[in-house]
C-alpha cells in the first residue's frame, strides 16, 4: 500500500475530485494548508501599506492505495492539477505498513 499526498492549488480541487471519482477513487482526506516554494509568496497593499504574504493557501489530498493504482492516481492528479505556472504543486509518494478499518476492524488493503 502507498499513500500519496499532493499539494495542489485550491481552485484545482474539483477538477481533480472529478478526475479521480471517473477512475474509481472515492475515499481522500482535504485539509486546507499554507506554504511556501518557487512561487515565493506575493505583495498585498492594505490601506496604502505594502505587506508581504509569504505562505500561500494549498490544498493537500491524502490517499491510501493499493500500490498497482499509484501511478494512474499520480498522472490523473498532475494533469488536472497542472496550470503550467510556478506554484502548481508538488506529489509525494510514502509506503504504508498497514491499515485499520475501525468499524470492522479489517486490516491492511481488506481496509481499504
Amino acid at each position: 500500500m502507498k499513500k500519496i499526498e499532493a499539494i495542489i492549488r485550491p481552485e484545482k480541487l474539483e477538477e481533480v475530485k472529478d478526475a479521480l471519482g471517473k477512475y474509481g477513487i472515492h475515499g481522500m482526506t482535504v485539509t486546507q494548508v499554507v506554504g511556501c516554494g518557487l512561487q515565493k509568496g506575493r505583495v498585498g497593499v492594505y490601506r496604502g501599506h505594502e505587506y508581504s504574504i509569504n505562505l500561500l493557501p494549498k490544498l493537500k489530498i491524502e490517499i491510501v492505495l493499493r500500490d498497482f493504482r499509484v501511478q494512474d492516481v499520480v498522472d490523473i492528479i498532475a494533469e488536472n492539477s497542472r496550470t503550467g505556472a510556478v506554484g502548481d504543486g508538488k506529489i509525494f509518494i510514502y509506503p504504508v505498513e498497514n491499515a485499520v478499518r475501525v468499524r470492522t476492524g479489517e486490516s491492511g488493503e481488506d481496509a481499504l
